[in-house]
């Protein structure tokens, strides 16, 4: 018999894990089916749930794969779970995470602001997805991308490299403009899908063209501000430092309210691509908003025919789908399309974070991590994977007459006492509603804080 090399035996356990964890999931969905199939109450079915999602958490701390995350879930207006995990810090001292922590969202700018804002810009005429981008930057026609369309860069499909060439060795916002407006594309435009941040940064340069503002101005004051979304910002203010989630330790300091992504960096902390922190609270918000097609409160960010033209699924090379900008089915999506559905969308961030939406059932899933801290080798796929299915059970069930619970009937909140007012809080006020639940109804909130 032969013997495993080194190689084959990491392969052999690698799918024995698997193997293990999707059991231990399949299990604890049984026993959540199997309350709901006996009549159990709402009350009894959730919390099967939620310690399911609990001991998945909890797993992946204690494999080391993350030091900290807050998870959110909920569907329509209701917080079906909203809890906060592990530490937000280890060095220089170890700190709690607690549920209103702010973190570097990374790629989670990509739709959040940059998407957003060029929607915006479409439904108000003044750009057009199928126009050449040099239309709006005549420079940008150089080397071969006279063809390339505003579209393609949202879809991934415009050929350009994936990342910055570092050895242009350019370190400002002008310097890259010009190395990425310089270079030839890697592949025909709509050839290929190739993920890139370059498509971002470009999109993010025309908004500051078209609008005039500065994109973190512009983001500030056409989507952040008016949905109440107090905790999110490019480079966060210094009040908030003690608030914010650190990552990585980059030449010997720690990066505390300071963007990861070095291209991002040289860009005093302003792109496309990345650059925004925000709290689970306030995507939230965000994802309400695209829930109740563009609008929140009263307040409209996009009209319901700019939400479903964004989101509508296009099938690109390679078996990828995506939307405007979000993701649907891809590398990138951990399998999140086949636990929540085929039109459902969202987006992953290298800091180790997740937004996912499901117009179908009202739903969605917000996961932060810090993964990246200290030493920027943390892994936070196999929590992203593993909570998608849960997550999905639990805004199912949700909505099931099953389980249906007096007014607005559904599953209560792990937390009772947490309402949307305390999501819907003014600026500084998360502390005070985390320490009213915390001290005054301790046991309705699960011990999860």
């Amino acid at each position: 018999i032969r013997r495993l090399d080194a190689v084959e035996r990491a392969q052999h356990l690698q799918k024995y894990r698997t193997r293990l964890r999707r059991r231990l999931l399949a299990t604890l969905g049984c026993l959540y089916l199997t309350a709901l199939a006996a009549g159990a109450s709402a009350q009894v079915a959730d919390q099967v749930n939620a310690r399911a999602i609990d001991a998945v958490v909890t797993r992946d701390l204690a494999a080391g794969h993350v030091p900290g995350a807050v998870v959110i879930i909920g569907v329509g207006d209701r917080v079906l779970y909203r809890a906060a995990f592990g530490q937000k810090s280890v060095e220089p001292s170890p700190s709690p995470m607690e549920p209103d922590n702010v973190f570097d969202i990374a790629s989670l700018t990509k739709v959040v602001a940059t998407t957003t804002a060029i929607m915006q810009l479409v439904q108000a005429g003044r750009i057009d997805l199928d126009a050449p981008v040099a239309t709006y930057w005549p420079d940008f026609a150089a080397n071969g991308k006279t063809g390339v369309t505003v579209r393609q860069l949202l879809m991934h499909t415009s050929g350009l490299l994936p990342d910055v060439d570092a050895a242009t060795q350019v370190r400002d916002a002008p310097g890259i403009l010009a190395a990425i407006a310089g270079a030839h594309p890697v592949t025909p435009p709509g050839a290929a899908f190739t993920y890139s941040d370059e498509n971002f940064i470009v999109l993010g340069a025309l908004i500051g063209r078209l609008s005039g503002e500065p994109l973190d101005v512009y983001a500030r004051g056409h989507i952040f501000a008016p949905i109440k979304m107090a905790d999110t910002a490019f480079n966060p203010p210094d009040a908030w430092h003690d608030r914010i989630v650190p990552t990585s330790v980059e030449h010997g300091k720690l990066l505390w309210g300071v963007v990861e992504d070095p291209t991002a960096t040289h860009m005093d902390g302003v792109a496309g691509h990345a650059g925004v922190f925000s709290t689970a609270d306030d995507l939230a918000r965000f994802a309400r908003m695209l829930l109740q097609g563009g609008a929140l409160d009263g307040v409209r960010l996009l009209r319901p025919e700019t939400v479903a033209l964004m989101t509508r699924p296009v099938d690109l090379p390679g078996g990828v789908r995506r939307t405007l900008g979000w993701d649907v089915s891809s590398h990138f999506s951990m399998g999140m399309d086949q636990a929540f559905g085929p039109t459902s969308f969202g987006h992953t961030g290298y800091t180790g974070c997740l937004l996912w939406i499901d117009p179908a059932t009202q739903g969605y899933l917000i996961v932060l991590t810090n993964r990246l801290h200290p030493d920027g080798h943390g892994d936070a796929r196999p929590l992203r994977e593993d909570l998608g299915p849960l997550a999905a059970a639990l805004i199912r069930a949700s909505l099931a007459p099953a389980v249906a619970h007096g007014p607005g009937a559904g599953l209560p909140s792990p937390n009772p006492r947490l309402s949307l007012s305390d999501l819907d809080r003014a600026p500084g006020q998360g502390r005070a509603a985390r320490q009213r639940c915390s001290a005054a109804s301790r046991p309705a909130c699960t011990g999860r804080w």
